[in-house]
């Protein structure tokens, strides 16, 4: 399991809070986190951010 995936299992209402303060324009719905579909997760987030997944990924690890 990496980083990610404990950042994600453990804090993530805390981590989605900071993500929506940072980009207004994820919703709810964006956020959605389901065990096992981290992929589909940090799609919706890149997408709606321009970012690579890496640098989505990078930037969730360092929140």
């Amino acid at each position: 399991m990496n980083s990610l995936q404990l950042n994600l299992k453990g804090n993530w209402n805390e981590i989605r809070g900071k993500v929506k303060k940072e980009y207004a324009n994820l919703t709810d719905d964006d956020l959605l986190y389901e065990e096992g579909k981290d992929d589909e997760l940090l799609g919706r987030i890149q997408k709606k951010t321009g970012k690579t997944k890496e640098e989505v990924k990078k930037w969730i690890d360092d929140l």
